[in-house]
């Protein structure tokens, strides 16, 4: 289970591309290609160094016009997801 101070970090298992304002993951461990609309994408370049949650969902809330209990929900969800496909990891 993730908090609001968990460290997170894309994986290096992985390559991504970004089209437009969505992005395009490839886990290079199963094949399967994921695809993220554009606050997954924001979310995703957020990621790349090593972030706790809390900065990710403050900047979210700072871009996007969203509630802030669901803002945190969904990002969690979100990471929650990534984790369980092996494309983020936690660091301790």
């Amino acid at each position: 289970m993730i908090a609001l101070q968990t460290k997170v970090v894309a994986t290096k298992n992985q390559i991504s591309t970004d089209m437009s304002d969505e992005t395009v993951i490839l886990n290079l461990q199963n094949g399967v290609y994921y695809g993220l609309d554009p606050v997954g994408t924001y979310i995703w370049k957020l990621i790349q160094e090593p972030t706790d949650v809390e900065t990710v969902r403050d900047a979210v809330l700072n871009e996007y016009d969203v509630e802030p209990d669901r803002c945190e929900l969904d990002i969690m969800n979100l990471l929650q997801e990534l984790i369980e496909q092996g494309l983020v990891e936690v660091q301790g």
